[in-house]
């Protein structure tokens, strides 16, 4: 089961999306506000809030968590896990009353998908962390992920885990391969394609299709990609628009070809070795899911330990090879790659987890959208998705 099979689509009338695509003068905190007293060097505790299914587990006793166990034994720091975050406009809600109203969270560290990490950096709920005291964040991080338009420098976020938003397919099924994203629209396709719902999933990978560099793309270039799904829905050539359940779609052959994520193909070809992942001829979307450390939390530097020990490429390879995502530490290949088992060993050549040079190439980081532009897209984007 993926992690990202538990996702909801993306809904433009959430109360978090509202609050920060009006960008309220009042929910900003100034850079002074957002330090609260740190008990970490009294109070060995830190609470940590994650997706379902976005840790690795013992494989007899799913309470125990390996990676996580080995921090504690090794700090003495005591970790209390939950899997509270299903949604991210969901949790936005839940929080945001409390970081806008300049109080503590009760959570130290969190995971959020940087499309909504820029929300919080731009409000400035999260809190600067100490570079000097996460060595192995600097150095093992994926040079690709450094970056983000966001997060300059990733002074307010370190990836969790990353992916690739491309192309899923049956071959089998299909008769032949699929190499760019103007494939999906060849007439043996027609009404057994699907496309993401979220505006924040979709749209870049459709622009690249028309030889849009996301980095820095219009407000024309989605209008001119909205009319494109917009002319491909009413010929009916687009099945229909989904959250995660295009697993399901895929799996059964309902769906020949769709918009997917990479760790959810990985794993839908351990039953089905007919489904192939493509990163089209024209690129495709990187993507990460951060950690950040909201304002006030109360154990900030024993989150930034946490951090930096997923930055251990032993830690970070027990993890990729349980997760199965694009591996945010590239030195992780080469543990992996050493491994007496062939079956983790396999993983290091895997692009899906370590992507190669070639494929590289045709990744990108797309530009944030702001929130001057989000209500107005996501009512574009949802009258044509349904929403």
């Amino acid at each position: 089961m993926s992690r990202r099979s538990l996702l909801r689509a993306f809904g433009a009338g959430a109360a978090g999306a509202a609050l920060a695509g009006c960008g309220v003068p009042a929910a900003f905190v100034e850079p002074g506000e957002r330090a609260g007293r740190d008990s970490s060097a009294t109070d060995h505790t830190l609470h940590f809030a994650n997706w379902p299914l976005y840790i690795d587990t013992d494989d007899d006793d799913e309470s125990k968590r390996p990676t996580l166990d080995a921090f504690s034994r090794r700090t003495g720091i005591s970790v209390t896990y939950t899997e509270e975050i299903n949604d991210n406009d969901e949790f936005f809600g839940k929080i945001s009353p409390a970081l806008m109203n300049r109080q503590q969270t009760g959570r130290d560290l969190i995971v959020i998908s940087d499309w909504m990490a820029a929300r919080f950096v731009r409000l400035g709920w999260v809190q600067e962390m100490d570079r000097a005291k996460q060595p192995n964040v600097a150095k093992y991080l994926d040079p690709q992920l450094r970056t983000p338009a966001f997060d300059e420098g990733r002074l307010h976020s370190v990836p969790w885990q990353s992916g690739i938003t491309g192309i899923a397919y049956n071959r089998k099924k299909l008769g032949r391969e699929i190499r760019s994203t103007g494939e999906l629209w060849a007439d043996d396709l027609r009404g057994r394609v699907t496309l993401l719902s979220g505006l924040d999933e979709s749209f870049a990978l459709l622009m690249q299709g028309d030889g849009v560099d996301i980095t820095r793309w219009t407000a024309d270039d989605f209008h001119t990609m909205c009319e494109q799904v917009e002319k491909r829905v009413r010929s009916k050539h687009i099945r229909r628009f989904t959250g995660n359940d295009y697993i399901k779609d895929l799996a059964t052959g309902d769906v020949l070809a769709c918009q997917a994520y990479s760790g959810d193909v990985i794993q839908l070809q351990a039953d089905n070795p007919d489904i192939e992942f493509v990163v089209p001829e024209e690129g495709a979307e990187l993507w990460a899911e951060s950690l950040m450390i909201p304002n006030l939390a109360r154990h900030k530097r024993n989150a930034e330990r946490l951090i930096d020990h997923y930055y251990d490429p032993e830690v970070a390879a027990e993890l990729a090879a349980w997760v199965n995502y694009v591996c945010p530490v590239p030195a992780a290949r080469d543990v992996l790659a050493s491994s007496k088992d062939e079956e983790t060993a396999a993983l290091a050549e895997d692009p899906l987890i370590f992507p190669d040079d070639a494929m590289r190439e045709r990744l990108a980081i797309a530009r944030d959208i702001t929130s001057e532009e989000r209500m107005d897209f996501a009512k574009k984007r949802n009258g044509i998705v349904g929403l």
